[in-house]
This record gives C-alpha cells, sequence and structure tokens, in this order.
C-alpha cells in the first residue's frame, strides 16, 4: 500500500466503514417503486408530490432506524479512532444516513467525534459539498485529507473534492476499487498504515 504520510485529517463514512450495516437497498427500492439502477435518494428527491415524497422519506427512515439498532461497531474501530486522535489528526463523519439514524449509531458504539454531517447537512456523496466544508471548518487544504469509505460514492465524493480517497474492501474486489488512491482489507490494516507513516 502507498504511504499515507503527510495527511492532516481523516474523514470516514458511517455505515460499512466504522459500523455494520445490514440495509438492504434493493427492498428498499421495491417498496418505493424506485428502478434498480437509479440512486435511492434522488429518486426520492425528483418525486414533485409532497405527500408521496414524504411517505417515500418515512419509509427510508423507518428502515434507517431499524439498521441502527442492531448496528455494531466494526472490529478494531476504536483502535483506529484512538490511533488518529494520538497522532492529533481531526477526524469527522460524513454520511448518507438521516440525522436519527446516525445519533443512534453513534451513541450505540461509543463514537464521540465532534463534526458529524449527514444528509440533511449537505447534499448527499457523491456531491462534495460535506466533504469540502470540513475542510473549510478544519482551515486544511482537501488535498491533505483522505475520505475513508466502502463504495462507489465514497471514492467518488472524495475525487470531486480533490481529496486522497481510502477504500475498505472487507476482502471483496468489486470492480470500481481501482478508482481508489488507496486499498484496505479492514480497519487494522487502516490503521497500521496511518501509524507508520505519521509516527
Amino acid at each position: 500500500m502507498k504511504s499515507l504520510a503527510g495527511i492532516k485529517g481523516v474523514i470516514f463514512d458511517l455505515d460499512g466503514t466504522l459500523v455494520e450495516s445490514a440495509l438492504d437497498f434493493s427492498q428498499i427500492k421495491q417498496e418505493l417503486g424506485c428502478p434498480c439502477d437509479v440512486d435511492l435518494l434522488d429518486f426520492v428527491a425528483d418525486i414533485t408530490h409532497p405527500p408521496l415524497r414524504d411517505r417515500a422519506n418515512q419509509i427510508i427512515l423507518a428502515h434507517e432506524t431499524q439498521d441502527a439498532t442492531n448496528a455494531k461497531a466494526l472490529p478494531h474501530m476504536h483502535e483506529l479512532l484512538s490511533s488518529i486522535e494520538q497522532l492529533s489528526l481531526p477526524s469527522a463523519i460524513v454520511t448518507r444516513n438521516s440525522k436519527a439514524a446516525t445519533a443512534t449509531k453513534l451513541r450505540q458504539n461509543n463514537i464521540n467525534l465532534e463534526l458529524v454531517l449527514t444528509r440533511e447537512c449537505y447534499p448527499a456523496k457523491p456531491a462534495p459539498d460535506a466533504l469540502l466544508a470540513i475542510a473549510t471548518t478544519w482551515d486544511l487544504d482537501p488535498a491533505s485529507l483522505i475520505y475513508v469509505g466502502d463504495y462507489l460514492y465514497d471514492i467518488q465524493a472524495a475525487k470531486n473534492a480533490g481529496m486522497k480517497s481510502v477504500f475498505i474492501n472487507h476482502n471483496k474486489q468489486p470492480d470500481y476499487q481501482s478508482q481508489a488512491d488507496f486499498i484496505v482489507n479492514d480497519l487494522l490494516q487502516l490503521q497500521h498504515a496511518i501509524m507508520a507513516s505519521n509516527s
């Protein structure tokens, strides 16, 4: 793996990156009548009839709430966050999750990051707005930050923001992982890479 030397901050995705998620997006799309190849949040945003849009959001939120109650920290998550804190690197979360589901997952898994942005805060990934807002808050060049995630949107959001992307593949090999700047199998490998490059 290439070196992560010189990074000034770390931003994380939440689901599948720091905590488990069992959201069944195929089922949610089926309930909403959303085509398989259309982004779920884009589909809902394009619903022009407010009551139908509200109902669609309620369905998504119900699934997210159920998922949040069962979400457990992924292995080595707390050790990774502690290592980043020891290096005095700022850290934050940017997620497509709702604010309510995110709060539940953070509380249940004792994740205490001050800066957490959900889809209510800025346009959802792969839009770069939330990532760029964090760079501005930290007064850091986006190019000095890494965004860590487990899906194509995370890689795209990082690139759109001018940040380095770190893809966690969980020992799977999706075609799109080649678009990432860095690839790790899990949080332990990421922890070792950050510590080795910045100690």
